[in-house]
């Protein structure tokens, strides 16, 4: 699940044993945000994660739900969700709530056997520092136009662009791919106005 595109939900119910909250807790990743029921065996099980849990009184059992109960449930996981879509979610709650909620939260996944069950929600790529990007490009433009006596003019945009190209094919990093091709654009685009500055007015690259 981790690295495809898709942010980790993993539902776990309190009768989870010792065995499968290790497991879990091994496969966690970094940082990752839990949310518990109010009860003393979901405290149990989250804290055993080792990560300090977030009590909500919505995940709360109820011996007799309102219609509305799992959209409300699914509502309150998207938006913890959502804050971080690179962070791990996992939701503590009682065997009735955990069937209830995955049939809203991923209706078309087949129940899984065991105290865990992981939903895989779709999440954009992380966003590009575009501004970072451009000051870097007009960094690197400048320091090519330097050193063009000491070789190829674009040498060093061109292999910031290769770079970038490179870390397309890796799923976590492709946001900095992004960010080093733009800023090789943006060095192009410095050396060629430095290059038409220096034309127009000789000495002045």
């Amino acid at each position: 699940m981790r690295g495809t595109g898709r942010q980790p939900i993993l539902v776990v119910s309190t009768a989870a044993s010792a065995a499968d909250v290790q497991r879990l807790r091994d496969d966690l990743g970094r940082d990752p945000v839990v949310l518990s029921a109010p009860t003393a065996e979901a405290k149990r099980v989250a804290t055993a994660l080792g990560v300090e849990p977030r009590p909500e009184v919505l995940l709360a059992p109820v011996r007799f739900p309102d219609a509305d109960r799992g959209h409300r449930l699914d509502d309150l996981v998207r938006r913890h969700a959502l804050t971080d879509r690179f962070r791990d979610v996992v939701v503590v709650v009682d065997p009735a709530t955990v069937t209830l909620l995955l049939r809203v939260l991923a209706p078309d996944q087949l129940p899984t056997a065991g105290a865990v069950t992981v939903v895989g929600l779709p999440r954009p790529d992380r966003a590009v520092a575009v501004r970072r990007a451009v000051v870097a490009g007009v960094v690197l433009g400048l320091l090519a136009g330097v050193g063009q006596s000491w070789g190829p003019v674009l040498a060093l945009p061109a292999v910031v662009a290769a770079a970038g190209l490179g870390l397309l094919l890796v799923v976590s990093w492709r946001h900095l791919g992004r960010e080093l091709l733009l800023a090789a654009g943006v060095s192009v685009l410095v050396l060629f106005l430095g290059v038409a500055g220096s034309a127009r007015f000789p000495g002045a690259w």
